[in-house]
């Protein structure tokens, strides 16, 4: 990293931290304690007022009250800002109307040839469910259902909800503690703990109806929810490793329920443990179809026999 560069992340790091030693700046930048030294001498030159503290213990902190002074960004940082804004296009994110406002804040904080190199980024780098006719950033596309955004307002205060859901179309409600908020499959869902049932459920954002606190005092701690889970787990039988044209596949199609884990930090390998219920056809079957399906680009550490028999006797309808 280059002195300049060095020296605006240790401001943002010390922005961040109401106190802060010379050790921590060592480690957290992997620099002698003479360089640390000398960066916080020129950040103090720089205008950020610190307070050095004697004793065992001391180290220095930011005065309150004070202007700091304004943190720039690197050329690569708005480009690495730049290029994951591109990328949540038509992408169903929360709080889209917001796109337009961001975009002329961000263009307002650099050069005007930062602004050139984004105007040509913006021209030849395409994403996936961007209009090549049409590739602007300003564009509110495929925007995610309403309720998504009252679901996290919601969140960011209480993790009990009582939520309705229309299901053949009937509307029913559930007291659910939320336990993740994912998008799969260009879909928003709730992995959510049923408080009545006492078990996992999952539920689409779009089949949502409303949604709100949770009031009953007689609630389920998060501690005695967790243990319950944890109980509830199945044991794992099915353990796939994935290589980078599986990995392809997987993201094509793959069972709700089913999530990997990648190896490296390229996610080109990556591996999936879950469990398999044998027991019911259905699910036999669409496992066994899912698995072929993934190709030739995957090795299996475990898995059912019952899915093992499957399998051969699909191949062997392939290959007489």
């Amino acid at each position: 990293m280059k002195k300049v560069e060095r020296i605006n992340t240790i401001m943002r790091y010390i922005n961040n931290r109401s106190h802060f030693t010379i050790t921590e700046i060592m480690q957290e930048f992997n620099i002698s304690r003479s360089t640390a030294i000398r960066d916080i001498r020129e950040i103090e030159a720089l205008g950020m007022p610190l307070v050095a503290e004697v004793g065992r213990d001391g180290g220095y902190s930011v005065m309150h009250n004070s202007v700091l002074p304004v943190v720039r960004f690197t050329d690569n940082e708005v480009k690495a800002l730049f290029i994951a804004f591109m990328a949540t296009r038509n992408q169903q994110l929360p709080y889209l109307k917001s796109r337009q406002s961001l975009a002329e804040k961000l263009l307002g904080l650099i050069s005007e040839n930062q602004q050139d190199d984004l105007v040509l980024l913006n021209q030849i780098l395409l994403f996936a469910g961007t209009n090549p006719n049409n590739p602007d950033l300003l564009e509110l596309s495929d925007l995610p259902h309403p309720m998504l955004e009252k679901l996290i307002q919601i969140l960011l205060l209480d993790s009990y909800l009582l939520i309705s859901i229309k299901e053949e179309k009937v509307i029913r409600s559930y007291p659910i503690y939320l336990l993740h908020l994912y998008q799969e499959k260009s879909q928003w869902l709730i992995e959510g703990f049923d408080l009545k049932e006492e078990k996992k459920k999952i539920f689409s954002v779009d089949d949502l109806t409303s949604v709100e606190p949770y009031t009953t005092k007689k609630r389920l701690s998060k501690k005695k929810i967790l243990e319950k889970l944890s109980k509830q787990e199945e044991a794992i039988n099915l353990f796939l490793e994935l290589g980078p044209k599986a990995i392809l596949q997987f993201k094509k199609y793959h069972p709700l329920k089913f999530s990997i884990s990648y190896t490296n930090p390229y996610q080109t390998t990556a591996n999936l443990k879950t469990f398999i219920n044998v027991n019911k056809p259905e699910e036999l079957r669409e496992i066994t179809n899912w698995l072929l399906f993934l190709g030739g680009d995957i090795k299996i550490r475990e898995v059912p026999e019952r899915v093992l028999e499957a399998l051969k006797e699909r191949l062997f309808l392939y290959c007489p």
